[in-house]
């Protein structure tokens, strides 16, 4: 091996006159034969090379029987034995060895430098095996060509199941959607079906408090009578409930679209209220006409105290003279809930207040005056004119088209309906 460059030369002497050449004895070879070879003519039946007539006993081609001479020896007498005679003392140099009277060339010639070759391991050609580059790419191509396939397919699927349930929710398959309003009845049918447990499967509870898409409505729980609120009116969120508030202006209301309470009927009406202050005339809920209220639930002054009221007119005109009225007192009137609830029993002719569940005061009535306008909170109508305004917060109103009873309204909770009796509006509940 070489670093890509010539190696140095160097020049070789011309031989000497009468010499043969490098390598070879300073003498001519023996006349019938040639430099390394017997002279005359191979022996019969054999030739230069292996003994004839096969290999010697305990020998082989090429190399001496034990203590016999060694015919294939180049070296003279005095060397050691061979694998033939380990040990042995030399045997007489063979026909082929060198001339022992000529002394050997001298090599390399005198003055030309020694090269030292270093040994390297014999050559062996490698038999690699080249990989198949075609068949490597046919079998890649393959894999592409089925990954690809199993891609389509599985694409595919998909969208026929897609397909599939969008028929599915076309044909009306029912796929959890938004839950239904508290207003809204479920069908015959799906109301009586059982779950798969046994049991009458329930519509989801919304607790939200206003009408969807329209903050300004208050949502009516139970009916389809959402309250309207006026611009200085608004729910806020307490905790997990939530409350309207009210400034006590003119304009800080809410009301019906039409008429809630049928007042020539039985029926009961019943709100938790906070006020801010306890002085004056404040009414919570209240319905009437444009003239006047046919009732008013609320703060007003009773012999100069503070007191809540339950206020019915029996007349058509609103006047005083045909007005009644129960009231009932609380530990602490202003900025502390109060739970106020007022019923009418047409058969009795009687009316009643409760305030936080237990009975304040009732009253008999010739009856209450059927004035067909709109449910009212946070104002009462008195001569035509809007009067009373309330200046606080109110939440859990609700309205019966009966008159509970003391226990039914003693079992109440705040933001709860009873639960015996289907109320026929609910707002803010929770």
């Amino acid at each position: 091996m070489t670093d890509g460059k010539n190696p140095p030369t160097t020049p070789q002497p011309e031989p000497a006159p009468g010499n043969s050449g490098y390598g070879f004895p300073p003498v001519p070879p023996a006349p019938g034969g040639g430099y390394g070879f017997p002279p005359g003519q191979p022996p019969a039946g054999g030739g230069f090379g292996p003994p004839p007539g096969g290999a010697a006993p305990q020998g082989g081609y090429g190399f001496p029987q034990a203590g016999a001479p060694n015919p294939y020896r180049q070296d003279g007498p005095g060397a050691p034995a061979g694998p033939g005679a380990p040990g042995a003392p030399a045997a007489p140099g063979g026909p082929f060895q060198q001339n022992p009277n000529v002394p050997p060339a001298q090599w390399p010639p005198a003055g030309l430098p020694v090269q030292e070759t270093p040994a390297t391991a014999p050559f062996f050609p490698q038999q690699s095996e080249q990989p198949d580059w075609e068949a490597l790419a046919d079998r890649t191509a393959a894999e592409r060509r089925k990954k690809r396939t199993w891609g389509i397919v599985g694409g595919a699927t998909v969208l026929a199941l897609l397909a599939g349930g969008g028929a599915f929710w076309l044909l009306g398959g029912d796929g959890g959607g938004e839950p239904q309003a508290a207003d809204e009845q479920p069908a015959a049918s799906e109301s009586a079906s059982p779950s798969p447990s046994g049991s009458k499967s329930k519509k989801p509870v919304d607790n939200s408090p206003t009408v969807k898409d329209d903050p300004t409505q208050i949502r009516d729980r139970a009916g389809k009578a959402p309250l309207k609120m006026g611009p200085d009116a608004g729910v806020f969120p307490i905790d997990k409930r939530f409350e309207l508030r009210t400034k006590g202006g003119e304009n800080s209301y809410a009301e019906s679209e039409k008429r809630v309470v049928d007042t020539s009927k039985s029926f009961t009406v019943s709100a938790r209220v906070w006020v801010r202050s306890d002085k004056g005339r404040q009414i919570a809920v209240s319905q009437g006409n444009e003239k006047s209220s046919s009732f008013a639930l609320g703060l007003d002054q009773v012999n100069g105290k503070p007191a809540w009221v339950f206020r019915v007119q029996t007349g058509d005109q609103g006047a005083d003279a045909t007005t009644v009225v129960v009231s009932g007192t609380s530990s602490k009137m202003e900025k502390t809930f109060a739970e106020l609830t007022a019923t009418y029993d047409a058969e009795r002719k009687q009316i009643a207040l409760y305030v936080n569940g237990k009975k304040a005061g009732e009253a008999a009535v010739p009856g209450i005056h059927d004035a067909k306008g709109p449910l009212q909170l946070a104002r009462a109508r008195h001569e035509d004119k809007w009067t009373a305004a309330w200046n606080g917060a109110m939440d859990s109103i609700q309205t019966y088209d009966r008159a509970l009873s003391a226990a039914q309204i003693d079992t109440l909770k705040p933001g709860k309906a009873n639960a015996s009796v289907e109320p026929t509006g609910a707002w803010l509940l929770y």
